[in-house]
């Protein structure tokens, strides 16, 4: 997991040990001062004790002297992501994440990462992925290599670098390579869990199986996805616009060869000469309020469908969200190809 404990020091270290630490963090050189029970007190760097120090202070001197101490922070149950993007345009790079008792319990760099969402993840990784064979016949298709690395692992690092460190993988077809190459998750910088489909439950049927989920929204991902999406942008606009659910989809475009006659009746109201309508695809990524995790059934076959429909059928808001960076769903050996090429050229 993230060694955030690094930007940590307790109010009774000496400045001349936190002047080694800040050295050894080098461009990430902040410090976070905490009591005995991890509580923030303030934030240190080298500049705070270069200014105490002129004011004629000494490095025997309490470090309580030195600190700044209403240091930014983002308290894990609430925050606002305008203001955490606020201050990541104002160029403050590391932030530290505080519970309801001010106790800090991880750290943003944003440096290495781009936001921190208050999202759990189930990535779909099941499937038998029969339309890759024969290379799927001794190696589940989220494995397979995309310019040296599986494809699900650009899923990972992707959510990992928003913040999301809560994962869990949905597992059935030789599932155990899956387990075996990302364990709990430590090489990887989450917390890694898995669930078994004893039968195929559908596109998001095993988010059923889930034990616990950490925050208040949920995101369903297929394990076949490459795609840069813009996870925050996403997020907020799930937020802005008082969703419930918000459904990822990618722009397809159909161009009619024909002349169109539009009609009302008998009557010919327009025409379009060879038009071109936009249609929108599903492109298996869901975000949605953790309480309609209750209505996906446990142990049952349930698609992504499903849910959607019973959500806005109930009334309940479900949005669409056009991916205007790059995806593709490695499901055919051609795409499979496109990838090798493609993963060259994208900027994760």
């Amino acid at each position: 997991m993230n060694d955030f404990k690094k930007h940590i020091v307790n109010e009774k270290t000496s400045v001349l040990s936190i002047l080694d630490k800040l050295d050894k963090l080098a461009s990430d050189a902040i410090v976070f001062v905490v009591d005995d029970y991890f509580k923030l007190i303030g934030s240190l760097t080298d500049g705070d004790i270069r200014r105490g120090l002129i004011k004629g202070l000494s490095v025997e001197d309490d470090i309580l002297n030195f600190i700044q101490g209403n240091p930014k922070f983002l308290n894990k149950n609430n925050y606002d992501i305008e203001q955490l993007q606020q201050w990541r345009k104002n160029n403050y790079k590391i932030i530290p994440i505080v519970d309801e008792n001010q106790v800090i319990i991880d750290v943003i760099n944003f440096r290495i990462q781009k936001s921190y969402l208050p999202i759990d993840a189930v990535i779909m990784a099941g499937g038998k992925g029969t339309r890759l064979r024969p290379m799927t016949l001794t190696v589940p298709k989220p494995l397979l290599k995309v310019g040296g690395k599986p494809i699900i692992q650009y899923n990972i690092e992707r959510l990992r670098s928003f913040g999301v460190n809560n994962i869990t993988i949905s597992i059935k077809y030789l599932g155990q390579q899956l387990i075996d190459y990302f364990g709990e998750g430590n090489d990887f910088d989450v917390n890694m869990n898995y669930v078994e489909e004893e039968e195929p439950l559908g596109t998001i049927g095993a988010v059923g199986l889930v034990e616990n989920f950490f925050n208040d929204y949920v995101l369903v991902m297929n394990s076949d996805i490459l795609t840069n999406i813009n996870y925050e942008d996403m997020f907020k606009e799930l937020v802005n616009k008082d969703a419930d659910m918000i459904v990822a989809t990618t722009p397809y475009e159909v161009q009619i060869p024909y002349g169109v006659i539009e009609t009302e009746g008998d009557n010919i109201i327009a025409l379009k000469e060879k038009p071109t309508y936009t249609y929108y695809s599903n492109a298996g990524i869901y975000i949605f309020k953790k309480e309609f995790v209750n209505v996906i059934p446990k142990g049952d076959f349930f698609n992504a469908t499903d849910l959607m429909e019973q959500l806005y059928t109930s009334a309940k808001k479900v949005i669409h969200y056009p991916i205007l960076d790059y995806w593709l769903d490695i499901g055919k050996p051609h795409d499979f190809e496109k990838a090798q090429n493609d993963i060259k050229h994208i900027k994760f």
